[in-house]
């Protein structure tokens, strides 16, 4: 994992052109020995080999190496963005809902893990080709994803709007914690770019109406707060990720500098 420095934002404005964020060494063997352990629980077992098949297949892609998005998604402030996307689209009572019933994040949380990090690397870095079946393939399961709240409304994972919430949420998500914490953080012209590639793998999806700028993101975000609630099941899951996480007791304390930097970055 590409973690050459641990990157701490100080609290605050700072004052233009100033950068006020804090660098420290870390350790090497500790730095790669977390790396390790992160790569092989979001990987799986086959994270080499499905690595390998990714960047490794010649043909065309959907993005170029200079495109903004692969150096987002290419940088291991995913790991905060992940988690910060987690908990907020916990926030959508209808979102969760179908999560909670049909996910299984919490009997196989790193299967679920390793399926939605093999979508982003594929979309990101593979062929068109294999990003055109990984879309396929969630297509089909979302299709398949239906039900009615406690509360008694209907949900449906192909919706387009909710379909719109988990883009943005992640969008918004993996940009903020690449601003915060990647190794080289964007220009406002890059933010721009980021947002508009993503909205290509959304609109793929099935979502409509997506932003393609960093303002038009935040914009879409502030919409739908009249629809957002602190359910009984978006609690569990935020206990579940930030109290009781899947992570062995030596990975407990990186694991939580982890998830304070994914609470830190909610808006």
């Amino acid at each position: 994992m590409p973690w050459a420095r641990v990157r701490v934002r100080v609290a605050g404005s700072p004052r233009a052109g100033e950068d006020r964020r804090v660098t420290s060494p870390a350790p090497t063997t500790l730095r790669a020995r977390l790396g390790a352990e992160l790569f092989g629980r979001v990987a799986g077992p086959r994270g080499t080999q499905v690595r390998d098949r990714i960047h490794g297949t010649p043909g065309p892609r959907w993005f170029g190496p200079d495109d903004a998005i692969r150096r987002v998604h290419g940088d291991a402030s995913m790991f905060v963005g992940g988690l910060t996307a987690l908990l907020l689209q916990s926030w959508h009572p209808l979102a969760m809902a179908a999560v909670a019933a049909h996910s299984g994040y919490r009997g196989d949380p790193w299967g679920r893990l390793q399926r939605t990090s093999t979508f982003i690397a594929t979309t990101t870095f593979g062929t068109a080709a294999h990003a055109e079946q990984v879309v396929a393939t969630v297509q089909a399961i979302h299709d398949r994803v239906t039900g009615v709240t406690a509360d008694g409304e209907p949900y449906a994972a192909s919706d387009p709007h909710l379909l719109r919430w988990v883009h943005v949420t992640e969008a918004h998500a993996f940009l903020a914690a690449h601003q915060r914490y990647g190794a080289h953080p964007l220009d406002a012209a890059g933010c721009d770019a980021y947002v508009a590639q993503s909205a290509r793998v959304g609109r793929a999806l099935g979502a409509t109406d997506l932003p393609d700028t960093a303002a038009g993101l935040r914009d879409a975000l502030d919409a739908y707060v009249p629809e957002l609630r602190g359910t009984p099941e978006a609690r569990e899951a935020a206990r579940f990720l930030l109290v009781h996480p899947p992570v062995p007791l030596p990975a407990r304390l990186p694991y939580g500098v982890l998830a304070a930097a994914a609470v830190a970055g909610l808006p």
